[in-house]
């Protein structure tokens, strides 16, 4: 996966659009909200590296917005975007939960050097607790696979073997790979132990779903990925 999982939860699609942009650049994989109340259920629900929280939003504002999830024990960063300048404002934000304050109008090259400093210093998700492939999402901290939002029910083994798919998506996974990262074999026990768990473990995270992403390489191993050719 490359860059960070970011959610910005800003109201002013103009100002969204911009921040979307220069992030997007920079590699990062932004998804908007422009309601706290949407922002809100997609904190909650879906693991983030960062959360990028405007003061102002329709609804309740982001002190509040912020509050909640902290209640909630969602200990992802949060940056606020905001015109409120004061000291007061400021102190208001970081005391309600956020982790840094940057005034707008502002640069882009600060907001990223915002965005890399908090990520890396905050004791939250890490950017590689998190992996992903479209809307798979595997969150390592937490132990939760998702897909579409939808919760999936995974052994030890499964989690492991998609854990494994996921870091070299794109790419075969070759068994010999798989016996190695997942059951710390150096050698091939010449069972099927590997082809039974990969298939429960495409039926939890594909029989759903009209698109397939797992696909079998006979005799070599697996590829996660929309087309296997």
């Amino acid at each position: 996966m490359t860059g960070f999982k970011i959610l910005l939860i800003e109201d002013d699609h103009q100002a969204a659009a911009l921040v979307c942009q220069a992030l997007t650049l920079k590699a990062h994989q932004v998804t908007t909200v422009a309601t706290a109340n949407d922002g809100l259920l997609r904190a909650s629900v879906d693991p983030w590296d960062l959360l990028i929280v405007d003061r102002m939003l329709p609804g309740y504002d982001g002190l509040k917005l912020v509050q909640a999830l902290r209640k909630t024990r969602v200990e992802v960063p949060v940056l606020f975007l905001t015109a409120l300048d004061g000291i007061d404002d400021r102190v208001e934000g970081l005391r309600a939960g956020g982790d840094d304050y940057l005034i707008k109008p502002f640069a882009f090259a600060e907001l990223c050097a915002r965005v890399e400093a908090l990520i890396r210093r905050c004791p939250a998700p890490s950017r590689r607790s998190i992996l992903s492939y479209t809307d798979l999402w595997l969150d390592r901290r937490k132990h939760i696979a998702t897909r579409a939002g939808w919760e999936i029910s995974l052994t030890q083994i499964e989690f492991k073997i998609l854990e494994a798919l996921l870091l070299n998506q794109g790419k075969i996974t070759t068994y010999k790979m798989l016996l190695e990262k997942v059951w710390d074999y150096d050698f091939d026990p010449g069972t099927s132990v590997v082809a039974s768990h990969v298939s429960r473990l495409r039926v939890k995270i594909e029989s759903d779903f009209s698109v397939k992403i797992l696909h079998t390489l006979r005799g070599v191993g697996y590829r996660l990925g929309v087309d296997a050719n």
